[in-house]
């Protein structure tokens, strides 16, 4: 499938990613997870990344939480689709946001610097990249 001709009609379209709002329960529920990023942006964000062309939008949510913060993760549901075309510097992204379970400690890897486990109410909204802040507080509302 990676040679697959696009037709000359065909416009660019937004880059499709995953970002998981990862609740971690060990044995009770600690937090969720946030990464220091180490490349640009930088600050605090949910865990995600690109999907892979041919790749499932779940499958990607799966690697990506593996890659970036080596967690095997539990989907519960999806929270929303984020789309708004200033919601990354570097490119129009949409991004699915899934809401899912851990039971083990994150570890940082991929672009994460650090990984860490934010209890709700110590949330740091004004560090946070992207439109993280505002999936975060829909999350809040929504769950």
């Amino acid at each position: 499938m990676k040679n697959v001709k696009i037709p000359e009609w065909v416009k660019p379209t937004p880059f499709l990613t995953v970002d998981g709002i990862i609740r971690i329960f060990n044995p009770q529920f600690k937090g969720i997870v946030l990464i220091k990023r180490k490349n640009p942006p930088l600050g605090y964000a949910l865990p995600g990344g690109f999907v892979d062309y041919g790749e499932s939008v779940e499958d990607a949510l799966t690697r990506e939480m593996k890659e970036e913060v080596n967690l095997e993760i539990e989907v519960v549901k999806l929270l929303g689709i984020y789309s708004n075309p200033n919601r990354d510097p570097r490119l129009h992204t949409a991004s699915c946001v899934f809401i899912c379970n851990a039971y083990e400690l994150p570890q940082a890897g991929d672009d994460a610097k650090e990984a860490f486990i934010f209890k709700l109410e110590e949330i740091p909204f004004e560090k946070l990249v992207f439109d993280h802040s505002k999936i975060i507080s829909d999350y809040l509302k929504f769950s």
